[in-house]
């Protein structure tokens, strides 16, 4: 495998680990000392669901690259709007909204463009592979 190959094929993975773990820090603030320590967990493994989703999202685009690329970026694209209103509710500011919008759901658009990008490559790399003349000798 070529380096750009390579590097197309690794770019998402790692890009998704770490948007996924970027996702899972905003779990944090469910500790709040006024509560039980089994109330705490509760709520912590509460706020965990997103990223149990995007794990198991990870997980079929690290299998299937087209198909788990195309569900990582209908997933961050079809949660833009709500993420959107939900920050425009508390704040009252577009462009913090949309800062918001660019640091959240970007990330896994981006991921899964190149999911859909590297699966691509692969397939064309293959089909050259295919195309190109066996030398035989006798």
């Amino acid at each position: 495998m070529k380096t750009s190959i390579k590097i197309i094929h690794w770019a998402p993975r790692v890009l998704c680990i770490l948007a996924i773990l970027f996702v899972g820090m905003f779990a944090l603030d469910s500790f709040d000392p006024k509560y039980t320590i089994w109330q705490q967990l509760g709520a912590f493994f509460m706020h965990l669901i997103p990223n149990f989703i995007l794990i198991l999202f990870l997980v079929i685009a690290w299998k299937w690259e087209l198909a788990g690329g195309l569900i990582l970026g209908a997933f961050a694209l079809i949660l833009s709007p709500p993420v959107f209103f939900m920050n425009y509710s508390m704040n009252h500011s577009v462009w913090m909204s949309l800062f918001v919008i660019l640091a959240i759901n970007f990330p896994f658009i981006l991921t899964g463009a190149l999911f859909v990008f590297s699966y691509f490559m692969k397939k064309k790399e293959r089909m050259l592979k295919e195309q190109a003349p066996v030398s035989s000798e006798f």
